[in-house]
Formats: structure tokens, C-alpha cells, sequence
């Protein structure tokens, strides 16, 4: 498995990798669009930034997964910072650790990048429509 160094460069998470194969560089859009989906994933979360369901990125694709989604990439960690809704009757404590938990083993699983920490703010509850 080849070592990886991370650096930061314009809106890029720059990736050197140790071998002859070269470099890879992961914009940072798309590693919002992993802490978004991912977000999703969990069960409580209603929408990112109050209006990104899972129902509306099936239809739209991916490119605005990263709604409600703010990376920093310093040195060798990222920073995720998350805006949400939950729904209604979920602990926010429980769902938010979730999400944490969540966010950062899909960033750094599928990018290879270290994550520091993942803030998450509530910005609204949503009740289901029944």
C-alpha cells in the first residue's frame, strides 16, 4: 500500500503518492459530495441544508451533494463542517455523533485523507408527511 502525503493547494486536496505511478488530486467538491451523501446515509438526517433528500440527489445525480457542506483542507487533515435538518423524534445528540462517525470513515476511506473534524449545526427540524 503506498504512503500518501497530503497538501494543500487551490481548492484542491493534492495527493502524492509514493510510487512510480504518479500523483492523483481530488478536488474538493467532490469531498464535500462524500460528507453529504454520507450524511444522508443516517437515519434522522431529513435534508442537508434544509433542502438536499436522498429522494432529490437520486434525481438530480451528485452534483449538488455537496449542499450544506464546507471542507478545509490544512496540511494533512480535512475539516468538514455540515448544516442539517432532522427529523422530528430523533435524538440530536445520538444522530449527530452518527453522522460524525459516518462522515469521516467515508471521507477518509474512499479519499485516503485524514480527517480532524466534522462540526455538525442542526438548522432546522423536519416533520415527516404523513
Amino acid at each position: 500500500m503506498a504512503k500518501t502525503k497530503e497538501i494543500e493547494t487551490n481548492e484542491i486536496a493534492k495527493i502524492e503518492l509514493d510510487n512510480e505511478f504518479g500523483e492523483v488530486e481530488i478536488a474538493d467538491d467532490v469531498i464535500a459530495s462524500i460528507a453529504g451523501l454520507a450524511a444522508t446515509e443516517v437515519e434522522g438526517v431529513a435534508s442537508m441544508n434544509g433542502n438536499i433528500t436522498r429522494e432529490t440527489l437520486a434525481k438530480l445525480g451528485i452534483r449538488n451533494a455537496s449542499k450544506g457542506v464546507k471542507i478545509d483542507v490544512q496540511e494533512n487533515l480535512v475539516n468538514v463542517s455540515l448544516t442539517l435538518s432532522m427529523r422530528y423524534g430523533y435524538s440530536i445528540p445520538k444522530t449527530s455523533e452518527e453522522v460524525q462517525k459516518k462522515v469521516k470513515d467515508s471521507v477518509e476511506n474512499m479519499t485516503g485523507l485524514s480527517v480532524s473534524c466534522v462540526d455538525v449545526r442542526i438548522s432546522g427540524i423536519e416533520l415527516d408527511k404523513e
